[in-house]
């Protein structure tokens, strides 16, 4: 059964204007375009864009620096040497001890930089690229990290970390937008998940340095792990400067010269008829999104159809906290302070990032195939489900149960890097118009710093043994807030595998529902190649017919 759907201003324009700038062979020019993509399997894809994977998987390497530094914080509250700068001796069993208050402030600094690094991204990547913009943001990170490792006080650390946080804002915003953008369909999932795991690796590296310098004794226990960041910065700006620049943005700043010889420089062996056709589905792609959005602010994110976009890649990240992983994702401090040893427990933080490494791996397989609707709605289930068991454990076992719920932990954290983990990133990457999706996936990324800042300082005072010393029980209100984002899911996250993006403003114009979306066939010039008339069917497949 078929519905005639109107979207003939937007669609006539487009139109137009394509014919205008590259000829009057440009619309069917962008729909080959399209139809290739379509067509396109792993491997072509991988052959004829095979300079597009190598680009984007080392721009993405700046997530690695992002990820290694997020988890240093949260450990080091485990860490002797730091715990004795840093914080005060309680006596007896509780020894040394960073408090509630300085253990939120410190959580919270490089999240409140990066709030404010995501904020100022989505106007500076809009105007100068995402090359300069990543190229100036590590420059200024090499500098900050002076701060954080000659920091005298607890004070000046805060004020390192709030100034790292502004790069780590971009690096977080600017890499999956990037890896979206340079890509076929058939491969924006893989890359876009690829950005967990660099996560997972800078994760992976920080705690292997900390157990490493955990026998350090003084100052250069905590500041080696610190130090260890100056590897990155310069190699990355040498690889932003020679990268090419996004052919999409150029296309949005009617750069249409340069944008074709960024996609020479992505193709592999694409022909010049190929890289003509896809700069004219990039072109028709914008002129469609500029009829329905005509500024590109962060206001235009919050009206008509992109409103419900921007929901939807904000509440698909702020998933990522709320399935738990302030608690579960680093359970240094959690096992340390329920009376492990701390070896140990750095042992068993160690293995379960090796875990979280090869969940993500195991994620690419799992797309292919299930698409990021279902993998997204039963990993957060699961985590749910994890979750409450761990707390059941600690009120039923209390420290009886300590290995038994690391080894839940370690569960957790490869369900979640099998499945919100990634699939979080290549959801707000996808989602997000091309027009917006600088502002859209700042905003997104922002929605999950505010709720982490929230989620940090709970989890300070949840942990700690001065505070309110829930520990395992914690598992119960994470578990809780890991259910609310499972129904909401269910009902509002739709399947956005293999559809171009010209696809998805169709099916979003027509606010098609999100449990609809894999069913649904769309054309975006099905009324130009059949009709003059200002319309354009959209088919509903049934299963049985």
């Amino acid at each position: 059964m078929a519905t005639q759907v109107q979207i003939g201003t937007a669609q006539k324009a487009a139109d137009q204007e394509l014919e205008e700038k590259l000829g009057h062979t440009a619309i069917l020019d962008a729909k080959q375009a399209t139809d290739d993509e379509h067509a396109q399997t792993l491997m072509q894809g991988l052959r004829e864009t095979r300079k597009a994977v190598f680009w984007s998987i080392l721009l993405s390497m700046t997530i690695i620096m992002e990820g290694y530094d997020t988890i240093l914080i949260g450990n080091f509250f485990a860490y002797p040497e730091f715990q004795k700068k840093f914080g005060q001796y309680y006596g007896g069993k509780i020894g040394w001890q960073v408090n509630g208050e300085w253990q939120t402030a410190l959580n919270m600094g490089s999240t409140a930089g990066a709030v404010v690094g995501g904020l100022l991204n989505g106007y500076m990547a809009s105007r100068f690229g995402y090359r300069w913009t990543l190229i100036a943001s590590l420059g200024i990170l090499n500098a900050f990290i002076f701060i954080v490792f000659f920091a005298p006080s607890a004070q000046v650390l805060l004020v390192g970390e709030i100034l790292c946080g502004l790069s780590w804002g971009v690096f977080a915003t600017l890499a999956p937008a990037y890896a979206s953008e340079v890509c076929p369909t058939n491969l924006r999932g893989y890359l876009t998940t690829y950005v967990n795991l660099c996560w997972a690796i800078g994760q992976f590296l920080a705690t292997g340095v900390l157990r490493g310098c955990l026998s350090i004794v003084g100052d250069m226990g905590y500041r080696i792990p610190f130090a260890v960041q100056w590897i990155w910065p310069i190699p990355l700006m040498v690889v932003c400067f020679l990268a090419p620049e996004s052919p999409w943005w150029l296309v949005r700043v009617e750069r249409l010269e340069q944008a074709k010889h960024s996609i020479t420089r992505l193709s592999g062996e694409k022909t010049e008829a190929q890289i003509n056709n896809q700069l004219a589905m990039m072109v028709h792609t914008i002129r469609v999104e500029a009829e329905a959005t005509r500024g590109a602010t962060y206001l235009d994110c919050f009206k008509g159809e992109n409103l419900r976009r921007t929901e939807i890649v904000c509440v698909a990240f702020m998933g990522q906290i709320l399935s738990g992983s302030s608690f579960a994702y680093t359970p240094t401090y959690f096992f340390t302070t329920a009376g492990m040893d701390t070896a140990q427990a750095f042992n068993l933080s160690l293995g379960a990032k090796g875990m979280a490494f090869i969940g993500t791996i195991l994620s690419w397989w799992l797309i292919t195939y299930w698409g990021r609707r279902t993998l997204y709605v039963g990993g957060m289930g699961l985590l749910c489900l994890i979750l409450l068991l761990v707390g059941i454990l600690d009120v039923s076992a209390g420290s009886r149960g300590l290995w038994p719920s690391g080894g839940l932990c370690i569960l957790w954290l490869f369900v979640y890097s099998l499945t919100v983990g990634p699939l979080a990133y290549s959801i707000i990457a996808e989602t997000s118009s091309v027009r917006l999706r600088p502002l859209s996936v700042v905003l997104s990324r922002t929605s999950y710093q505010l709720i982490n800042i929230v989620s940090q300082f709970l989890q300070a005072y949840m942990m700690n043994p001065v505070e309110w010393n829930l520990l395992g029980k914690t598992g119960f209100f994470w578990g809780g807030t890991a259910f609310c984002v499972f129904v909401w899911a269910y009902f509002r996250l739709p399947e956005v595998k293999g559809r171009t993006y010209e696809e998805l403003d169709i099916l979003f114009m027509n606010k098609v529902s999100a449990r609809k979306f894999a069913t649904t066939h769309v054309d975006p010039y099905a009324g130009t190649a059949a009709a003059p008339e200002d319309t354009m069917e959209i088919e509903h497949k049934t299963s049985s017919t």
